[in-house]
């Protein structure tokens, strides 16, 4: 007796049998790599979203050390100037410099006591009244949140929009981190009555945040976020990365990290036409704190407004469970987004790895098990609900712009 044929549509068979039946994503966009089962691989998130496959340009690349992840990153962003895209780094380890000079540009360097200054406060001028201060008074309850390791007090989040309010008042030009704190544990009587309190008692509702944010006035993070910003910093280039190397071993790591996205995203909000990619490398430096978690999720959401393909880069997919208990505000906002990230690029992860892969980024059982097998320039890539296993392909000249070992090098003889 003959077993009869199984029959399904084509509509069906891509997702019944990954990397067997798959869509091609047409031809427009930027050359990645070879598709492993034939032809070429062609992505551009922009294209993506315009045609309707993909509903956010977002991204996570995810990774283990020494599998190609940051050469495909860094590729990908050369690749994409030829388009005319504009790229925007925060590099916590110093990898990009070298990437940065081939493009003519220098990075950023920022560290305590440097000679550089970014203002997180900074806003647009032509923002509808009240929007600017809305933002600003946002990031400082996510940076005093991040400081604190909690939530905030309704006090607290009080003293803080309290305090940026005076600020505003006396000053004609951009708050900045230090006038703030000053009026945390100093507040005016203007302030104090608006709440039908007094100085003392206002003073003492933003004491713990105040004395927290003090650290990058006058503590060990000074000199980064606290004043205006320096002036001359090139924006125009075709790469600009803010180089945190200097910090990476600091546990306000993710703070002064939410502190230089702001700063970026205040010339985004500037809406010139320009489409970008912006890399967080190390996001789950982020993500561990609840406050800027937060603040990076709006920020994800805010990516078709801005016209930008924001793009989070993480060693594991552990990385993102670690970030808090299983039930915890944290991983519920990591989850967020993944959601708001349409297209995962997975290189190898550990067997170990695998029940997250299935979990966290919604590969199937059988994509899963291939990646403890793949060799390294191999990745799985998930594009809104199409599935690919994609072989990363560098040209002579980009293996050395893209030499992590080179990069970093030259961070530690600087």
């Amino acid at each position: 007796m003959s077993v009869p044929a199984h029959q399904i549509t084509t509509a069906n068979l891509g997702a019944a049998y990954p990397f067997v039946a798959g869509q091609t994503l047409g031809s427009d966009g930027v050359y990645i790599g070879r598709d492993l089962l034939g032809g070429a691989f062609v992505f551009d998130p922009f294209q993506l979203y315009a045609s309707g496959i993909l509903t956010n340009p977002n991204m996570v690349v995810v990774g283990q050390i020494g599998r190609g992840k940051s050469a495909f990153v860094k590729s990908y962003l050369w690749r994409q100037a030829v388009f005319g895209r504009q790229a925007w780094v925060i590099d916590p380890k110093g990898e990009y410099g070298h990437l940065a000079r081939s493009w003519g540009t220098s990075p950023i360097f920022l560290r305590p006591g440097g000679e550089t200054t970014l203002n997180p406060l900074s806003v647009p001028d032509d923002l509808p009244k009240g929007e600017g201060e809305r933002r600003q008074s946002e990031l400082l309850a996510s940076l005093a949140s991040a400081c604190l390791g909690r939530s905030l007090l309704p006090t607290e989040h009080t003293a803080i929009e309290l305090a940026l309010k005076s600020v505003v008042r006396e000053k004609s030009g951009e708050p900045v981190i230090s006038d703030v704190v000053r009026r945390l544990l100093r507040p005016d009587g203007h302030a104090a009555s608006e709440i039908y309190s007094d100085e003392e008692s206002l003073a003492a509702f933003g004491r713990d945040a105040g004395l927290e944010l003090r650290r990058l006035v006058d503590g060990d993070l000074k000199g980064m976020f606290d004043g205006p910003t320096t002036p001359g910093i090139d924006l125009d280039g075709p790469l600009v990365v803010l180089d945190l190397s200097a910090v990476y071993s600091s546990k306000g790591l993710g703070v002064l990290m939410t502190c230089a996205s702001a700063w970026l995203s205040s010339f985004l909000m500037r809406k010139d036409g320009k489409q970008r990619l912006v890399v967080i490398d190390e996001a789950w430096a982020i993500l561990s704190n609840i406050g800027v978690a937060r603040w990076l999720q709006s920020s994800w959401k805010l990516a078709r407004a801005y016209g930008v393909s924001n793009i989070a880069v993480f060693h594991r997919v552990s990385d993102l469970n670690a970030v808090g208990s299983s039930d915890s505000e944290q991983v519920s906002l990591a989850s967020g987004l993944l959601a708001d990230s349409e297209t995962r690029v997975v290189y190898s992860q550990p067997p170990g790895e695998l029940d997250s892969c299935t979990g966290v980024l919604g590969l199937t059982s059988t994509e899963a098990a291939l990646l403890p097998r793949l060799r390294r320039g191999v990745a799985v890539w998930k594009v809104g609900g199409r599935s690919f296993l994609v072989e990363h392909r560098l040209g002579a000249m980009e293996r050395e712009i893209v030499d992590t070992d080179q990069a970093m090098a030259e961070v530690a003889g600087r």
